[in-house]
């Protein structure tokens, strides 16, 4: 192969997988990122708000690094992923399909108590969203 022909090989390659990263969807986009991503926020609310109800942290920290690691085997930086965890308008969408999923379960963020009923169902449904929480 001459050199040219390498040339034009490596270049073609390169324009490829530019044009491949250039075509995925946002992160946001992603349903199995997305979807971990909510599961891990709402589970961290409940925690937060509920005081009979505990976070399990270390499997929480295991589900972000793996959410991590499969958004960087799709083609995903990790400032990229970054930027989706520190964006105020991703949070205020997570906050908003929260809302939507209480709602559908007859619970309302807003009133008292709710967000605590959500978590006890979470667990006693061993769901995504119960399995990183604990009830004390």
């Amino acid at each position: 192969m001459s050199k040219r022909a390498i040339t034009a090989f490596a270049t073609a390659l390169c324009l490829g997988a530019a044009a491949a990263a250039a075509a995925k969807p946002p992160l946001r986009e992603v349903p199995e990122i997305s979807d971990g991503i909510f599961t891990i926020v709402v589970a961290n609310e409940i925690r937060k708000k509920c005081d009979d109800i505990d976070g399990r942290i270390f499997k929480g920290i295991g589900e972000i690094r793996r959410l991590r690691a499969r958004a960087n085997e799709l083609g995903y930086s990790d400032d990229e992923i970054r930027a989706v965890l520190d964006s105020d308008d991703e949070k205020e969408r997570m906050r908003a399909r929260g809302r939507v999923y209480m709602a559908e379960l007859g619970l309302n963020y807003d009133t008292p108590g709710d967000l605590c009923r959500l978590g006890r169902l979470e667990i006693s449904n061993k769901s995504a969203i119960g399995a990183l929480l604990r009830a004390n």
